[in-house]
């Protein structure tokens, strides 16, 4: 059976910026910095735009196309600051802001009448060892994956590029996708089985 291993990916769209160790704070230190946002604080709103900025755009790089993320993004974080007084205090803010943007950019998808494609690149590997016909193979590999998972249903491209390309939990990705984290595991299962279907075909053809 094809072992399924997702690759390290730079998922890059546009121009992100960096959260500093000052940013990369505590849980009890986000929610200070909620607090102060929702105060009208728009520094405080600057820093946790900066420390989820890559992950709003990665998802929604992966709900609707790469050209657009950065915008969708934006707009989601602007609606997202308007939104503050609705954020319930103590609750994770991730899964409620990665809600908004995977809203952002259903919304866009929908508006634009386009399927898109998993716009994900993987990263060459991390290893220097490896030689140059082991590394050509491991990118082969990884451009095999990527085109099994643009072969699967958006439903199941979306639950595993979540999950495996962006590491998002299984309650970010159920606020993301809008729907209970036990639909999250069991669709993440079923999709990876069709992945691995695709794989092992995929492979048995090229053995021919």
């Amino acid at each position: 059976m094809f072992r399924v291993c997702f690759p390290l990916v730079n998922a890059r769209v546009g121009n992100e910026r960096e959260p500093t160790e000052a940013l990369r704070c505590t849980c009890d230190a986000e929610d200070e910095l909620v607090r102060r946002a929702t105060d009208g604080d728009i520094d405080a709103f600057e820093a946790l735009v900066a420390r989820h900025q890559r992950a709003a755009t990665r998802l929604a790089a992966v709900i609707a196309g790469p050209s657009d993320a950065d915008d969708i993004a934006q707009e989601a974080f602007v609606k997202a600051y308007r939104a503050l007084d609705r954020f319930r205090p103590g609750a994770p803010f991730s899964p409620w802001l990665l809600g908004i943007v995977a809203n952002e950019a259903r919304n866009h998808r929908r508006a634009s009448g386009r399927r898109t494609k998993l716009a994900l690149r993987a990263q060459p590997s991390l290893d220097t060892d490896l030689s140059p016909e082991d590394a050509a193979i491991s990118a082969d590999r990884r451009r095999m994956l990527l085109d099994a998972l643009d072969e699967l249903s958006e439903r199941d491209r979306l639950v595993l590029g979540c999950r495996f390309l962006l590491g998002l939990s299984e309650a970010e990705t159920a606020a993301a996708l809008d729907c209970p984290p036990g639909t999250v595991k069991s669709r993440t299962a079923r999709a990876l089985d069709r992945l691995r279907e695709r794989l092992e075909h995929t492979e048995a053809t090229l053995d021919v």
